[in-house]
């Protein structure tokens, strides 16, 4: 039964990536977002086949599963996550420099944290320091995001701005879990976990476009009609 709903969380979020990171790029040419949104669904695609393959933690496919999880967690669900949305937030479009550069880090963060993976947070203290910093960056990135949620609010688009909250606030649950408090009822391979978290960042990539359109759309109307601008969000 677990892995029964293993399968569907990860499909739905290799297909969540896929999707809106290619309408993210094609619609609004933010790469930023566009782009991370399909490195999490290469992420599933590589998880996917590392576990019907028999999950062997000495295959490749194992390492390039933790150089995807170290290379979001660090920076591609963190800072992406929001230099991508100030785009329709403080109308902050990047160069391509920039897009390169931080991708960059993104890679060489990937590269650089991947080996802490795998060692007791509890025993192992470059692992839990590594940890700690997986949730401190999680939970300022979700400060920025419950702004952004007010932002969709003030603009009107209350549904938007209460699922933007509560998919952060699922995130932010799961990056907390992630280490340091895993499920008593779990079996070892954490497959309860995974689903959750598979099903959670999947729903991420759903929400944040639909936010993200809601509060581009917003501006293209108050651009269309600047009387409308007054008293516009600050």
């Amino acid at each position: 039964m677990k892995e029964a709903l293993f399968l569907p969380a990860d499909l739905w979020m290799i297909f969540a990536g896929y999707c809106y990171g290619w309408r993210f790029i094609r619609r609004y040419g933010n790469y930023l977002l566009g782009l991370e949104w399909m490195v999490v669904a290469t992420s599933g695609s590589n998880f996917l086949l590392w576990s019907l393959l028999g999950a062997d933690s000495g295959s490749l496919l194992y390492d390039v599963a933790y150089f995807f999880d170290a290379f979001s967690r660090s920076v591609g669900i963190t800072l992406i996550l929001i230099l991508g949305p100030m785009q329709v937030t403080h109308r902050y479009k990047p160069s391509r420099g920039v897009d390169v550069a931080v991708f960059g880090v993104a890679i060489v963060a990937g590269v650089f944290l991947r080996p802490f993976h795998g060692a007791d947070v509890h025993t192992d203290r470059a692992t839990f320091s590594v940890a700690v910093f997986y949730v401190v960056v999680n939970l300022l990135t979700a400060v920025f995001l419950g702004y952004f949620a007010k932002r969709l609010w003030n603009a009107g688009a209350k549904r938007p701005a209460i699922w933007a909250g509560l998919v952060t606030a699922a995130g932010a649950a799961i990056a907390l879990t992630y280490d340091f408090f895993p499920l008593p009822f779990d079996d070892a391979n954490r497959t309860v976990f995974y689903t959750a978290a598979l099903a959670t960042w999947g729903t991420q990539g759903f929400v944040y476009f639909r936010a993200y359109r809601a509060l581009h759309d917003h501006d293209a109307a108050m651009d269309a009609n600047p009387a409308r601008a007054t008293g516009a969000l600050v």
